[in-house]
């Protein structure tokens, strides 16, 4: 039997895409698997009643259980809520989860920095038990959620053309040092060029063929920033102009060449690993899950559950998701090889069916 915290169970969103499997459904009531309630309820045809899947009554015979997806659709059926685990309210797990929730648009909405000390007391709890909760649902710290929330008002108030001091004062940096101090990691480059659309940015980039169709390769001179895969050249190009509309964009040197070359052949054989500089650009968590990623074999997968767990934190596994569909490095960063729990393949940012391909002939190999 599986431990009941051996890893969270699949979101709402992920159990809608997976077809909410009787299977999957049974196996969270047999190991009474509090991560599942509030994604499904089951009803017990001989007493008449509905329970959340974590719930501690006696487990039934699999003959007389019935699933449903909410409360409301069981009720429909005729079915009462049990009075143990009381499925028609919120669960334990579901209140802290609102109640974060909340604290999140707190932060989200303020237009200073609010202390832990403010923050817990708004949530009720002690300093300590706060930190903990908000980074156990969350994924990351207050004060790393506060300041991925910074980086997003820059992002935004530079692209609709706000002065770079008025952005970072309005983001709720204090000093301009703390600001420039993590810029360039945050955006690629310095704040006025990202504001002016990368101007002045020089960016080499090729178009090659491979056996899953065109791949755009482009770098600054920090390493190589875009690994793209697509139908046309034509697209891929469109793509890579949108994202640094004002770049100066120039053919490739004999140098640059040799390591379009070393991509192409990366991808035709991974197992021979990409030995060049990534001009990553992304939040500290993005990083955290990017890294762990790239220590993920060819040839095998981890599911999103496990590379939460892999990265300490558990139950962010909607947050690893999220992660790796902000990607933009296919193949050397490796989130092909990030599967469902079940193993499913879903969720590739260049297409599902180049997932499957990829993961294919790397077992192969």
């Amino acid at each position: 039997m599986r431990s009941v915290t051996s890893e969270p169970f699949l979101t709402n969103a992920s159990l809608t895409d997976a077809g909410l499997t009787d299977a999957l459904c049974w196996e969270a009531i047999k190991n009474r698997d509090r991560h599942a309630d509030g994604a499904f309820v089951y009803a017990v045809k001989t007493t008449g009643v509905y329970c959340r899947p974590g719930c501690s009554s006696r487990l039934p015979n699999r003959d007389n259980v019935q699933f449903f997806q909410t409360c409301t659709e069981a009720a429909q059926a005729g079915f009462r809520p049990c009075k143990r685990c009381q499925p028609h309210t919120l669960s334990p797990q579901e209140t802290q989860v609102a109640l974060i929730a909340k604290i999140c648009k707190m932060i989200e909405a303020s237009d200073i920095s609010l202390s832990l000390s403010e923050l817990s007391t708004a949530a009720g709890l002690s300093q300590y038990h706060f930190q903990r909760l908000f980074k156990q649902i969350v994924g990351v710290t207050p004060k790393a959620y506060e300041i991925a929330q910074r980086q997003k008002r820059v992002r935004d108030g530079l692209q609709q053309g706000s002065s770079v001091t008025q952005t970072l004062y309005d983001a709720g940096f204090c000093t301009s040092s703390h600001f420039y101090q993590g810029a360039i990691d945050m955006l690629g480059m310095v704040p006025k060029q990202y504001k002016a659309g990368a101007e002045d940015v020089e960016i080499q980039f090729a178009i090659e063929q491979s056996f899953l169709g065109w791949v755009l390769v482009a770098a600054t001179e920090r390493g190589i920033c875009a690994i793209d895969l697509g139908d046309t050249p034509r697209a891929l190009a469109a793509q890579l102009q949108s994202r640094f509309p004002n770049a100066q964009f120039r053919e490739p040197d004999a140098s640059f060449a040799q390591e379009v070359a070393q991509v192409i052949a990366f991808i035709e054989t991974p197992d021979r690993g990409l030995d060049l500089p990534l001009d990553i650009q992304g939040t500290a968590f993005q990083q955290r899950v990017w890294k762990a990623l790239q220590t993920i074999p060819a040839g095998t997968t981890m599911s999103y559950a496990e590379v939460a767990q892999q990265i300490q934190q558990p139950t962010a596994v909607r947050a690893v998701a999220t992660a790796c569909a902000a990607n933009r490095l296919a193949v050397a960063i490796p989130c092909h090889r990030v599967v469902r729990s079940n193993g499913d393949v879903s969720g590739y940012r260049w297409g599902v069916e180049r997932k499957r391909v990829l993961l294919e002939r790397e077992k192969s190999n």
